[in-house]
């Protein structure tokens, strides 16, 4: 019996021992045998799985939340007038168009960090993880190819447009980075010739040649990394998928309505790979710090995110795409309340973010701070559950740990657990 009992695994040998006490005894132990059989059915969460790309939309700088989605009155009011939505919840003037489709968004007014400076903060909000010694750690993106495999087989699992690939694969190889593009405009480069002509097939192919035997005699996973990127990036060329990074497929009505701007552009594109099979896509907006005449900066760079953002929702509903894309709008931090008329320093406790799509709720605020918009009031969010949230809903298995190098087990979100009020 004893020898029978130790070769089952855990949930098999936990329900061994409770249908023997049933059978012999009477007994059942109730909180065992439901957790068993809800593992055993391999049941999730309604929202698991539901987002099958995720758009990560990150206004860098640091968005002020007062003047923004969590306007406040009193001495922590802005120059911003505030306005009714189509959800049950206000914003302010400065945002619109995201208040016509509010209805279709949850907004978290809830989220704290603890990092008020630029670079680690952006990391720690694109990673969930302090930035440490030498360890890099990786985006949701490089978490889905891990726990998902990938996405296409010739478009890549993850892109990122505006900014450089770093803060991507992290400890995982470096195939999982996310292809960058820099101009949504111009796409890849080279990407008109993908034939047998083609002068990048060409440089790559003697690239190739030269490298392989240093390739044969140093067989470690660096060098396989290299292969399977050099594999990767040939397949791409030749594939009639790579179409999905020009914009010129696009109607000029279609762009215009995005707005002729990176960011713009950049959210179209976003959706076209999306729509392609691209897994996860970030898309960067500067200018967003604004220590110094907050209202003339908010009015030149509100309206750029407001348009793109209201544009991309409609048009995901459009297509029939909102269900399946979890579309994130993330900030490193949000602005202190007392303003002097001039501007607003940098408030990492107390800030928020937008979710649409993907299985979460609509027209629902989660979160709320205090009266001033200092210190959260009511159920915090960190960084590491707004992770885990949409790892979730992407389907990733969070429970179980990646191995870093240094073999530390390590998880999306630093451990933290998915927030299930956010979703439907």
């Amino acid at each position: 019996m004893k020898q029978l009992l130790n070769s089952l695994d855990t949930p098999s040998r936990r329900q061994f021992v409770e249908r023997c006490a049933a059978t012999s005894f009477g007994l059942s132990i109730l909180p065992a045998a439901q957790f068993v059989a809800a593992e055993l059915a391999d049941e999730k969460p309604a929202a698991f799985g539901k987002a099958k790309s995720v758009i990560w939309l990150m206004l860098s700088g640091g968005l002020s939340h007062i003047d923004s989605l969590d306007p406040k009155q009193g001495k922590s009011k802005g120059p911003a007038k505030t306005i009714n939505t189509s959800a049950d919840f206000q914003v302010t003037d400065f945002f619109p168009k995201f208040a016509s489709i509010a209805n279709r968004v949850c907004l978290i007014r809830s989220m704290e960090a603890k990092i008020g400076v630029h670079a680690p903060a952006q990391y720690f909000m694109r990673t969930a993880f302090e930035k440490r010694g030498t360890i890099l750690h990786p985006n949701l993106g490089a978490w889905g190819a891990h726990y998902l495999g990938r996405s296409s087989k010739t478009l890549p699992s993850s892109v990122c447009i505006n900014r450089r690939s770093d803060q991507g694969n992290g400890f995982f190889p470096s195939g999982y980075a996310p292809l960058a593009i820099g101009d949504p405009n111009q796409g890849i480069n080279d990407v008109k010739s993908i034939g047998g002509k083609s002068a990048a097939k060409k440089r790559l192919t003697l690239l190739n040649e030269l490298d392989a035997n240093f390739r044969m005699k140093f067989n470690d996973k660096g060098v396989n990394a290299y292969n399977s990127f050099y594999d990767d990036a040939l397949a791409l060329m030749k594939s009639q998928e790579l179409k999905a990074f020009d914009l010129s497929g696009e109607s000029q009505e279609q762009r215009e309505a995005y707005g002729n701007n990176s960011f713009g552009q950049g959210c179209l594109l976003a959706r076209r790979l999306v729509g392609s099979g691209v897994r996860f896509v970030e898309v960067k907006h500067d200018g967003w710090d604004h220590h110094k005449a907050l209202a003339d900066e908010m009015g030149d760079v509100a309206p750029v995110f407001d348009q793109a953002f209201a544009t991309l929702i409609n048009d995901l509903q459009r297509r029939g795409m909102l269900d399946s894309t979890l579309v994130v709008v993330a900030t490193e931090f949000g602005r202190k309340p007392n303003f002097d008329g001039d501007g607003r320093s940098h408030h990492p406790v107390c800030f928020s973010t937008i979710l649409a799509g993907g299985g979460t709720k609509a027209g629902f605020v989660y979160g709320k701070s205090d009266d001033a918009g200092y210190y959260v009031d009511e159920n915090a969010v960190s960084v590491g559950a707004f992770h885990a949230s949409i790892a979730l809903a992407a389907g990733m298995e969070i429970e179980k740990p990646a191995i870093s190098p240094s073999g530390r087990p390590m998880t999306v979100g630093d451990g933290e657990e998915p927030i299930m009020e956010l979703f439907a």
